[in-house]
């Protein structure tokens, strides 16, 4: 493991696009594209369901279908990006959100709704995090920790910046009108952003280390079950809270209001514990990276669970955790497997952490139901102390490599 900390495989000279420009445009369309998928039945699913009589459920149950559809597809994403490189699958994820939500905007029935979901799933596939980290990954080989750190500061701010605009669109033109107008950014301003950015990308060359756990994208090792366990892990946990730590903390007897307010502290953690990865990373291996992800997440939870009068700082060690864990999920693999399969490799490690997704909040769900908050913190408490084992024997696998 020493080796892998200290040493990077060396590479070939590349005529990639500059760093900056890329990182910029794929920033934005990352803020618009998570904005008018996973973030958008928070602000419409209620205009929905007061002028079609749908039952709420289903209503966000569209985000549920549209991310198990996206894990399903994540691993032919991945080999396509590994084939192609990134510009056409990306491009061709603007095209499918577009679809999927004009799809939305017309939708005269439940059924017809559920359908543009699972376009929307499509485009998520293809064109979300794993998929921005692939090619990225693509164009900058190890180089690429930094970028990929940078653009996770983008998409920190995607609910920041699109949740008022939804609600701004849905006042004014209603929700279908909103779903169109989000179509039309992806058409107007997505797609020209990843096609400009991206032209005459070219993939680096990256020699291989005899110091890496030795994947070809296809075969499955051991560090490699170990992180997509934690990624998963996370992925679970992660959402879970972001349906219910309103009503978790409403439990405790704190007014809406300030359950709101407590909750808004999770977003700026994320994104200050992004930027100060970002500035640190070049000292250490982005596996003490997901090892702090894990130990936050786990003093997070277990505070909120223990009931200490500190919940403002459980929520920071918490958004902080969250926050760097996706970085250190796209970052780790770089370093820990061959660069040259890394579009492939995300695209397998992709695959059970959006399914878990898709199946959290009913997860969620049927654990506030049985067990109450307090056991449903405790659970993840749990679940958070695993990911803990899980990356300490993924370093006990690979240090001696």
């Amino acid at each position: 493991m020493s080796a892998i900390i200290t040493a990077a495989a060396p590479e070939a000279a590349t005529t990639s696009p500059s760093p900056r420009i890329v990182v910029s445009a794929l920033g934005i369309a990352q803020i618009l594209a998570w904005g008018s998928s996973y973030y958008l039945p928070a602000v419409l699913a209620a205009p929905i369901a007061a002028e079609t009589g749908w039952p709420i459920a289903w209503v966000i149950g569209g985000l549920s279908l549209g991310l198990l559809v996206a894990g399903l597809v994540s691993p032919m994403v991945g080999r396509r990006i590994h084939a192609q490189g990134g510009r056409t699958v990306l491009a061709a994820s603007a095209l499918l959100l577009a679809a999927g939500l004009l799809v939305l905007s017309l939708a005269p029935s439940l059924l017809i709704y559920l359908g543009g979901w699972l376009v929307i799933g499509l485009g998520m596939g293809c064109g979300l995090y794993d998929a921005a980290f692939s090619t990225l990954g693509q164009l900058y080989g190890e180089r690429a920790r930094r970028t990929i750190a940078a653009l996770t500061l983008f998409g920190g701010f995607a609910s920041t910046a699109c949740w008022p605009l939804s609600a701004l669109l849905v006042s004014q033109l209603g929700w279908r009108g909103a779903c169109a107008s989000y179509a039309a950014i992806h058409l107007a301003i997505v797609l020209p952003l990843y096609l400009i950015s991206l032209r005459g990308e070219r993939r680096v060359a990256a020699a291989p280390s005899s110091t890496r756990a030795q994947t070809d994208g296809a075969s499955i090792s051991l560090p490699f079950l170990f992180l997509a366990a934690a990624i998963t892990l996370s992925a679970t946990i992660s959402t879970i809270l972001s349906v219910h730590l309103l009503s978790i903390l409403q439990a405790r007897d704190i007014a809406l209001a300030a359950a709101v307010a407590l909750g808004a502290l999770v977003g700026p953690s994320q994104v200050g514990a992004r930027f100060i990865e970002m500035m640190i990373a070049r000292y250490h291996h982005p596996i003490w990276t997901m090892l702090a992800s894990a130990l936050f997440m786990t003093i997070g939870i277990g505070t909120l669970w223990a009931g200490l009068p500190i919940l403002s700082v459980a929520l920071v060690f918490y958004g902080a955790g969250i926050g760097i864990e996706s970085i250190a999920r796209a970052t780790l693999p770089l370093s820990l497997f061959d660069p040259a399969n890394y579009a492939r490799i995300m695209g397998k490690l992709a695959f059970p952490s959006l399914i878990a997704q898709a199946a959290a909040p009913s997860i969620g769900t049927f654990l506030m139901l049985r067990v109450g908050p307090g056991g449903t913190l405790l659970t993840l408490t749990i679940l958070a102390a695993v990911k803990v084992g899980l990356v300490g024997a993924l370093y006990a696998c690979v240090r001696n490599r």
